[in-house]
């Protein structure tokens, strides 16, 4: 293989050419730039579902790439195996440079980054990250005495006073692209080696629905009509630029405006607060003790809990990977509040399940539903699903879509009482939070 110098551009959570940070800054260097994309064995192997959608809908993007990659005269290179390894191979193969890639700001992201950066380093080479999945990030926004916020509200407040045109420019990639360097890739690995099979999942490229955005203050929470973006699938893969994203967003929304904010808020908390991966926010709400009823979580997953609100939504997330965003606060609540099952049980199966599954606004998400994260719903809120019901879906438009045996015989009774379970509740958390000065 050809041992001229190349600069390396690795796709992650970023899978497209235009306004892309770090693939402008590989190419406008001037060499020639290798695209690569590397399906980790150590993300893949635990992966429980080998049907997974997520791994399809990725692969579909790259054939994507592929395909406007050809025009051009270029190819990606796609690899499969332990991140370390792979790179060892490049510097094997290659010449390199140095290699350009975009931030990641998950903890073991950051520390899979660390590892590639000091091989490099050893090696002589140069490793280069850039700012992209948000706007601003890590200490973008920060309170005045340069610490993060911990309220959403006061942080969106700044926020909006930092953001200007510089932050929301894009990057002109495509006047580089002749440095893409021309070669065509070998034979790529299938799903089937790496341990998948088809589910099905198509990349189609995102149309923003404006006239949605337009009315999303009104019908956001509404989960029997189309009100709300259906984006973070391509914010979480990067199939969409978010400062185009967000430029449109304040032309159309400002409620969708300060949706898409909490995203990098949540991003920011966990940048700055890692430890929230495997305890909560606030360390007093450890000592909750969860009843953890294996048989209700196995009830609630499955939608049989005989609450139809609840049901619907995790029947949906079940068959589509998608649920709604106010049914997921009621599903999440009716787990942590009504059956005293611990939020880190509700968080890993969505974060099996969903689509669209981004570990900070999920954490984020669930304690915030649990009432041991930051800027959460106080430990008193206890979502009444029969209120939720009459209030969002009062025609039953969403539960009968997908509850269709809701008023069946075979539909289970309640698995438990609403007023029995907000009580007992109510005592757990006082009881366990008892020494903790609100």
């Amino acid at each position: 293989m050809t041992k001229a110098e190349v600069t390396i551009f690795w796709f992650r959570r970023d899978l497209r050419l235009h306004d892309n940070a770090a693939l402008y800054h590989a190419l406008k260097a001037g060499k020639p730039v290798l695209p690569i994309f590397i399906f980790d064995t150590a993300i893949l192997n635990a992966l429980e579902d080998k049907q997974d959608k997520r791994v399809e809908f990725i692969y579909s993007v790259l054939e994507s790439l592929e395909r406007e990659l050809n025009e051009m005269g270029c190819s990606l290179k796609v690899m499969h195996g332990k991140v370390e390894e792979v790179f060892s191979r490049l510097l094997e193969d290659y010449l390199v440079h140095s290699v350009y890639c975009n931030e990641d700001y998950e903890p073991i992201a950051i520390d899979r980054d660390a590892c590639i950066a000091k091989l490099l380093h050893q090696k002589g080479k140069q490793f280069f990250s850039y700012k992209d999945q948000v706007v601003l990030a890590k200490d973008e926004v920060l309170k005045d005495d340069h610490s993060p916020y911990t309220v959403f509200t006061p942080y969106m407040k700044k926020y909006k006073t930092v953001l200007n045109s510089f932050f929301l420019s894009s990057y002109r990639v495509k006047k580089y692209f002749k440095n893409f360097i021309q070669y065509k890739s070998e034979k790529w690995p299938s799903l089937q080696d790496l341990g998948f099979v088809k589910s099905h999942v198509e990349f189609v490229p995102y149309k923003l629905p404006e006239k949605i955005i337009f009315d999303y203050h009104e019908k956001r929470d509404i989960p029997g009509v189309y009100g709300t973006s259906r984006i973070s699938i391509h914010l979480r893969f990067g199939t969409v630029s978010i400062r185009e994203v967000m430029k449109r967003a304040m032309q159309l929304n400002e409620k969708w405006f300060n949706e898409l904010i909490w995203r990098e808020f949540y991003m920011m908390i966990l940048y700055h607060f890692p430890h929230i991966t495997q305890r909560a926010f606030k360390p007093a709400y450890d000592a909750i003790p969860w009843r953890n009823n294996e048989h209700e979580f196995e009830c609630w997953c499955s939608g049989n809990t005989g609450y139809p609100i609840v049901d619907a939504g995790m029947r949906e997330l079940n068959q589509t990977g998608f649920m709604h965003n106010r049914v997921r606060m009621i599903t999440a609540s009716f787990l942590t509040k009504h059956l005293l099952i611990d939020w880190k049980w509700g968080e890993a199966y969505f974060a099996k399940k969903l689509m669209d599954f981004e570990l900070s606004s999920n954490n984020g998400g669930w304690q915030w539903a649990a009432s041991s994260g930051c800027d959460a719903a106080p430990y008193f809120r206890i979502f009444n699903p029969s209120e939720q019901t009459k209030k969002f879906d009062p025609q039953m438009h969403y539960i009968r879509r997908w509850v269709p045996d809701f008023e069946s015989f075979s539909y289970p009774t309640p698995i438990v009482d609403h007023k029995f379970a907000r009580e007992r509740v109510l005592k757990t958390y006082k009881k366990a939070l008892s020494n903790v000065d609100f």
